[in-house]
């Protein structure tokens, strides 16, 4: 199961989808990110349960710059093999 995360706060113009995709990275944790037209991000994450909970972690704080005020998580049924930043929706 992927974690599905709506991300709310000072969370766009500070980096947040670039820095996520290199966390992902780093952990080995596939998915995506991308932002949303009312401000907040938007990003689903999938992979090892301790990578997760690791980039989930970080998502609560965000990149420099960045004043998360709410993480809204729910689990849905996908996989991916590759993490990639998405187009504004």
């Amino acid at each position: 199961m992927a974690k599905h995360l709506r991300i709310s706060g000072r969370v766009q113009g500070v980096g947040f989808r670039y820095s996520m995709s290199e966390e992902a990275e780093r952990l080995g944790v596939t998915g995506w990110v991308r932002n949303r037209r009312d401000g907040t991000v938007e990003a689903v994450l999938d992979g090892a349960p301790d990578a997760v909970d690791a980039i989930l972690a970080w998502a609560r704080r965000g990149p420099r710059g960045a004043s998360v005020t709410e993480v809204e998580v729910s689990e849905i049924p996908e996989s991916f093999e590759r993490f990639e930043m998405r187009p504004t929706e």
